[in-house]
C-alpha cells in the first residue's frame, strides 16, 4: 500500500471518529446553538471522512494495478 494511501486512511479515521464524537455529544442536552454546530460540524466530518476513505481506497486500487 503507498504511503499516500496511508495518509489518507489515517486522515478519513480521524474525520470521522471526530464527527461521530460531536454527533455523539448530542445525547446529552444542549443548547439550541450548540446542536446546531454539532449537528452540521459532525454530519460533514463523517461524510467527509468517508467520501475520504473512498478515495484513499480508489489510490490505492488504482496503484496496483499493473
Amino acid at each position: 500500500m503507498p504511503r499516500e494511501s496511508l495518509i489518507m486512511f489515517a486522515v478519513a479515521a480521524v474525520l470521522g471518529l471526530a464527527g461521530l464524537w460531536l454527533l455523539l455529544q448530542l445525547r446529552s442536552p444542549q443548547g439550541p446553538v450548540r446542536v446546531y454546530v454539532y449537528r452540521m460540524a459532525g454530519i460533514m466530518m463523517v461524510a467527509g471522512g468517508i467520501v475520504l476513505g473512498f478515495s484513499a481506497y480508489a489510490m490505492w486500487q488504482w496503484s496496483a494495478q499493473p
